[in-house]
C-alpha cells in the first residue's frame, strides 16, 4: 500500500506518454514555462541590454530575439504535445534506438552539469543576500547544500510539483518587478530613463539578439519535457510564446530600465538600493529554484531512457546529489568549457525532429516506438554535420570561430539540422513512391 502511495507521489510518466485526463490549458504551463526561463540570470541580461543599448535598441533586439526563442519553442513543443513523451524519446523517432540514447545521455549529462553550476551560483548569491541584508556570514558551501536539496526536491516529485512552484514563484517575481519599476520612475520620468545613453560596454542589435536567443536555445529545444502535459497542441503552441515572448520579453525590458534607471545592472544592488528588504531577495532566490529544478528534471528525465530499470525519483535524487557535491567541492570552473561543449549538441536535435515531424507526422506514436530501426544513419549523420556547423560558428576558444551565420551558433545548428532533414525526409518519400507503385502493380496481376 505505502509502495503504491510512493509511486502514484513521484509518478511522471517518463517512459510512456502522458495520459489525456493529466494534461494541462495553455495557463498553467505558461506559468511553468515562465518559472523556468525567468531567473536571476534573465535579469542580469536585461541589465546587460539596457546599459549596452539605447532604449528603442533594446526593445527591438528584445522583440525579435525573444520571437525567435518562441517560434523554436512552439515547434518542438508541438511534438511533445502531440506524443505526449519527452525530448529524449521524441528523438527516437528521427535517429533511432540508440541515436536517442546518445541524445540522452547528451541531454541529461548536460543539464545535470548545468543543475551544479546553478546550485554553485545560488549559493553565492544567497551568501551576499544575507550579509548585505542582515550583516550574517553563512558558509557558502552549506548554502549550496541546501540549494541542491531544495532544487532536487521538487525534481523528485516531477512536473506536479514543478507547476505548484511556478504557480507560486512567477506571480511574485512579477509584482517585484512591476513595483521596482514603478519605484524607479517616481523620481523621474519614463521619458528621461528612456533618453539615457549606454553607460556599459557597448553593443549591437544583432549581437544582442544573438545573446537572447543563446541564453534559451537549450531549453527551448527541450520543449517536448514540459509540452507533453499540454491538452493540445495549441495549447503547447501558445504556452510557448506566453512564456518566451509574452513573460522572458518583459522581463528583459523592465530589466532594462532598471538598469538605466540606476545605472546598474546587479539585481541585489538595484534591489537594495531601492529598499526593497527580506521579502525581495528571497523572490529573487525563488525565481533561481524555479529555474534549477528544471534542469535537473530533464537531466532525469534523459536518464531514464538510458536506465530502463531504475525509476525517475531514484536518478532525480543521484544526480541532485552527485551535482551537489561537484559544486560543493569547486569542481564545475574546470567542467564549464565541457558542458558548453555538450550543449552545442542539443540545438541540432530539435531541429531534426521538428522537421520529421513535420514530413512524418503518422510516424510519431508510442505504438510505433518498437518498430524503428536501431540507427537511424540520415538522422544521425545530420547532427553531426549541424553540430559541426554550431562549433564553427562559435568563437573561440569554445569553438572554432570560422565564421558566423545568425550570431548564435545554438540557432545556426537548429537551422541547418531543420533544413538538411527536411530535404533529406522530401527525398525518402520520394524514392519510396516508385516502390509503391510497383507494388500496386505487383498485387494487381
Amino acid at each position: 500500500m505505502a509502495k503504491r502511495f510512493d509511486e502514484k507521489l513521484t509518478q511522471d510518466f517518463e517512459r510512456e506518454p502522458v495520459p489525456q485526463d493529466k494534461r494541462k490549458g495553455w495557463l498553467k504551463l505558461s506559468l511553468v514555462w515562465m518559472g523556468a526561463i525567468v531567473a536571476l540570470s534573465a535579469i542580469v541580461l536585461g541589465g546587460s541590454l539596457g546599459n549596452g543599448l539605447t532604449m528603442p535598441q533594446a526593445v527591438v533586439a528584445t522583440l525579435i530575439g525573444c520571437f525567435l526563442l518562441s517560434v523554436v519553442s512552439a515547434l518542438c513543443s508541438m511534438v511533445g504535445a502531440q506524443t505526449g513523451l519527452s525530448t529524449a524519446f521524441v528523438s527516437r523517432f528521427s535517429l533511432g534506438k540508440y541515436g536517442s540514447y546518445a541524445v540522452s545521455a547528451v541531454i541529461a549529462i548536460a543539464l545535470f552539469g548545468w543543475f551544479g553550476v546553478q546550485v554553485d551560483l545560488f549559493g553565492a548569491s544567497l551568501h551576499n543576500i544575507l550579509l548585505d541584508v542582515f550583516n550574517v556570514s553563512v558558509p557558502t558551501k552549506l548554502l549550496v547544500v541546501l540549494g541542491g536539496i531544495l532544487m532536487t526536491s521538487t525534481a523528485f516529485f516531477g512536473y506536479k510539483a514543478i507547476e505548484k512552484l511556478s504557480f507560486l514563484a512567477v506571480p511574485l517575481l512579477g509584482i517585484l518587478l512591476i513595483a521596482s519599476l514603478v519605484r524607479v520612475l517616481s523620481g523621474q520620468s519614463m521619458s528621461e530613463v528612456l533618453a539615457v545613453p549606454p553607460t556599459g560596454d557597448p553593443l549591437t542589435i544583432g549581437v544582442s539578439i544573438s545573446l537572447i536567443i543563446g541564453s534559451l536555445a537549450v531549453g527551448a529545444i527541450i520543449g517536448p519535457d514540459i509540452a507533453r502535459y499540454a491538452k493540445t497542441p495549441k495549447d503547447a503552441v501558445v504556452s510557448s510564446f506566453v512564456g518566451f515572448f509574452g513573460g522572458f520579453s518583459v522581463v528583459l525590458l523592465i530589466a532594462a530600465v532598471l538598469a538605466k534607471a540606476t545605472s546598474q545592472t546587479d539585481i541585489v544592488s538595484i534591489m537594495l538600493g531601492l529598499g526593497w528588504g527580506t521579502g525581495a531577495m528571497l523572490i529573487l532566490i525563488l525565481a533561481q529554484w524555479t529555474t534549477n529544478d528544471n534542469n535537473l528534471y530533464s537531466s532525469a528525465l534523459g536518464f531514464s531512457v538510458i536506465f530502463k530499470n531504475t525509476p525517475k525519483s531514484v536518478l532525480t535524487i543521484t544526480a541532485g546529489f552527485i551535482g551537489t557535491a561537484m559544486a560543493v567541492g569547486g569542481i564545475y570552473q574546470y567542467f564549464i568549457p565541457f558542458l558548453t561543449f555538450l550543449s552545442a549538441l542539443i540545438p541540432p536535435i530539435g531541429g531534426i525532429y521538428v522537421a520529421d515531424y513535420l514530413m512524418n507526422r503518422k510516424k510519431y506514436t508510442f505504438a510505433n516506438l518498437a518498430s524503428l530501426p536501431n540507427i537511424n544513419y540520415v538522422g544521425v549523420s545530420i547532427w553531426a554535420v549541424a553540430s559541426l556547423i554550431a562549433f564553427m560558428t562559435t568563437p573561440a576558444p569554445t569553438g572554432f570561430g570560422f565564421f558566423t551565420l545568425t550570431g548564435a551558433s545554438g540557432f545556426d545548428a537548429f537551422i541547418v539540422a531543420f533544413v538538411l532533414q527536411a530535404v533529406a525526409s522530401k527525398v525518402l518519400q520520394s524514392n519510396k513512391q516508385p516502390e509503391l507503385i510497383l507494388n500496386q502493380r505487383g498485387n494487381t496481376q
